[in-house]
C-alpha cells in the first residue's frame, strides 16, 4: 500500500509541475493573442493546481489523525467543489464572450502546441492515477484524475476551437466547445460531494 500511495504521490506532482507550465504558457500566449480561451485555459490549471495540492496533502498522511476514510472524503469534497469552479468559469467566459462582452480571440500555434502537448500528459496521468485508484480504493484520487481527464477533454474542445478559429476565423467555436463540458463536470461534482461511486 505504501508503494502505491507514493507512486500516486509522484504522479500527483508530475501533474502538479505540468499544470505550473500550463498555467504559464496558457497565459502568456492567451494575452499576446487577446485569446480568452486560453486564458480560461491557464486559469483551469490554477484549479488543477489546487485539487492537486489537497491531494498531495492527503497522500502525504497530513490528515493522518482524521482516519483514512474521514480523510479521503474531506480530499473528495475539497476537489468535488472545483470541478463547480470550473464549471462556472467556463459558463461566465464562454457567455461573455460569445455575447460580444470580450474580444474575439486571434489564432495562437503557440496555445495549439501546447494543447497538443497536454493532450499527450494529461491522458497518460489519468490512466496511471485510475489505476492506483482502484487499488487503494481512493475516491480521491480517482476525482483528481477524472480532472485531469476533464483537462483533456477541455484540451480537445480548445483544440477544435483554436483550429476552427486559425483555419476559418470560426472565434465562437472554442466558447461552444467549453460549454458542452458543463454537464460533465456538474455530474463528476455531484458525484464527488456525495462520495458516489461510479
Amino acid at each position: 500500500m505504501d508503494k502505491l500511495r507514493k507512486t500516486a504521490l509522484l504522479l500527483v506532482w508530475i501533474g502538479e509541475i505540468w499544470n505550473l507550465v500550463e498555467l504559464v504558457v496558457a497565459l502568456w500566449s492567451g494575452l499576446g493573442a487577446g485569446s480568452v480561451a486560453l486564458l480560461a485555459y491557464g486559469l483551469d490549471s490554477f484549479i488543477e493546481l489546487f485539487a492537486g495540492f489537497v491531494l498531495i496533502r492527503h497522500l502525504s498522511g497530513e490528515w493522518k489523525g482524521e482516519g483514512e476514510n474521514a480523510a479521503d472524503s474531506k480530499a473528495l469534497r475539497l476537489i468535488g467543489a472545483t470541478f463547480f469552479l470550473l464549471a462556472a468559469f467556463i459558463l461566465l467566459q464562454s457567455s461573455a464572450t460569445l455575447l460580444g462582452w470580450l474580444a474575439e480571440p486571434r489564432p495562437s500555434l503557440v496555445g495549439i502546441g501546447l494543447v497538443l502537448a497536454s493532450a499527450l500528459v494529461m491522458t497518460v496521468l489519468y490512466f496511471l492515477k485510475i489505476g492506483i485508484a482502484k487499488k487503494l480504493g481512493s475516491r480521491s484520487l480517482r476525482a483528481e484524475a477524472v480532472e485531469s481527464l476533464v483537462c483533456d477533454l477541455q484540451d480537445l474542445t480548445l483544440l477544435v476551437g483554436l483550429g476552427l478559429n486559425a483555419l476559418l476565423g470560426w472565434w465562437w467555436a472554442d466558447p461552444v466547445g467549453a460549454l458542452l463540458l458543463i454537464p460533465f463536470l456538474i455530474k463528476e461534482g455531484r458525484e464527488a460531494l456525495s462520495g458516489e461511486e461510479e
